[in-house]
């Protein structure tokens, strides 16, 4: 669904108001389409699991959904009858879990009477879940199944042992298998949504056909049946993502045609003031297709790999840098040592001045696709929302791209990554 383009998106703000619930909000009306899309966002990812629990987060946002209960003369809705109320809406409203977040979206036409009932059961779902145990059982049998066969992917595991190596202790590098499922039961997920699903603690970004007033009406709406004022003190810090002391290596045999590789260590928080410097510096390393140096070594050059990337996952802790690729089993040793040399030597001298020019040219020409829709922009304002972002970032976006040196490069990269110390992960081979 287009919504605009980058020139056109400076002369519409983002709107930003604190309701007295204590909940934010932030707005960008866009009155072309007669659709509304909307997030609720909030601290409540699996950054905050207990480690024998790990996947609470995801299957409390899973299970948010599946019916709501009883209240105030309405009757309850299982998740066959919810499923079917939302079909007959043309809505579609759900929940999820990331690492730092438990979200919530809705989408809805904006036609008044639609709106109002689409708001309304959004409410209840998000306020007054069900939590069928017996839903449950079949969701975790179905989740252990999933995880099991999972296993059997060389990806998969080579995606495990990297997480946990690079995160240690860490909750990011938490892994949800059969036996944490078993340790979680439906009061467990009541008890972590009371805790933290609160409209106080809620960021709502909102993307469509409605005013200022529209939207703070609504928003007041969807957040009336979560508990509403007490017990919103600041929830407890988590601790940061420790560096790495020494390499580590570690080679997984597998029977299969290709070894997966993966070579990486902690990267930084969003709120790193290098983050445009380390953005360009990436798309030039592994994140620009054909155009990257590990591309153009590995693939171009010598043959290794069919693909091979790089890319930082910045989050409200060091989110990892990895650099990835699949090989022959009787390669490895040569895409290794490739890759290994692209990155020291990348970090060492940083980009040539040709490299950058080329790759300002290609995120700024390619930044109006990362707004031509209602949904990129709504999870583009969620971004803003939730790294306490300027309202104007998208704005200045280009020009802050446009603003970095190869010097800024080279420093931030030097300060962030060692490659002296980072982890290896290959899955395939004897």
């Amino acid at each position: 669904m287009a919504f605009c383009t980058a020139p056109a998106f400076a002369a519409i703000p983002i709107q930003h108001w604190t309701q007295p619930s204590g909940a934010q909000v932030w707005l960008v009306e866009s009155p072309v389409i007669p659709m509304l899309d909307v997030r609720v966002d909030f601290d409540a990812g699996s950054r905050r699991d207990p480690a024998s629990q790990a996947g609470l987060a995801g299957v409390t946002a899973l299970m948010a959904g599946k019916g709501v209960a009883a209240r105030d003369g309405q009757p309850a809705l299982d998740e066959n009858a919810l499923g079917e109320a939302w079909a007959d809406l043309g809505a579609a409203f759900g929940g999820s879990a990331s690492d730092d977040r438990m979200s919530f979206q809705l989408r809805t036409l904006t036609e008044p009477d639609l709106l109002q009932k689409s708001v309304a059961l959004a409410a209840r779902e998000l306020g007054e879940p069900a939590w069928p145990d017996a839903v449950w059982q079949r969701e975790r049998e179905r989740l252990s199944a999933a995880i099991k066969e999972s296993r059997t992917r060389p990806g998969t595991i080579a995606g495990l042992a990297y997480s946990a190596a690079v995160y240690g202790s860490h909750p990011y590098g938490y892994e949800t298998t059969p036996e944490s499922l078993a340790r979680i039961g439906v009061a467990d997920m009541r008890a972590r949504y009371a805790d933290f699903i609160r409209s106080c603690r809620a960021k709502v970004s909102l993307v469509g056909a409605v005013t200022r007033a529209q939207a703070d009406q609504l928003v007041t709406q969807l957040l009336s049946r979560l508990p509403q004022g007490a017990n919103c003190a600041p929830l407890p810090a988590v601790p940061e993502v420790a560096p790495l002391a020494v390499a580590k290596d570690e080679r997984i045999p597998f029977a299969s045609a290709q070894s997966h590789m993966l070579i990486g260590q902690p990267g930084y928080k969003r709120s790193d003031p290098d983050f445009f410097a380390l953005l360009v510096g990436n798309h030039i390393l592994g994140g620009g297709g054909f155009t990257s140096r590990l591309m153009d070594e590995v693939r171009e050059k010598r043959g290794l790999s069919y693909s091979v990337y790089s890319y930082f996952a910045p989050g409200l802790h060091a989110g990892a840098f990895t650099a990835g690729l699949q090989t022959r089993p009787d390669q490895v040793a040569e895409a290794l040592a490739v890759s290994r040399k692209v990155i020291a030597d990348f970090v060492s001298s940083g980009p040539t001045d040709a490299e950058l020019q080329a790759a300002k040219d290609n995120l700024i020409g390619g930044f109006p696709l990362r707004l031509d829709g209602n949904r990129k922009l709504l999870d583009n304002v969620a971004n803003i929302a939730w790294n306490n972002l300027p309202l104007d970032y998208l704005e200045h976006w280009t020009q802050r791209v446009d603003a970095v040196t190869t010097a800024q490069i080279r420093a931030a990269f030097q300060r962030v990554l060692q490659p002296e110390r980072m982890v290896t992960v290959v899955v395939g081979g004897r």
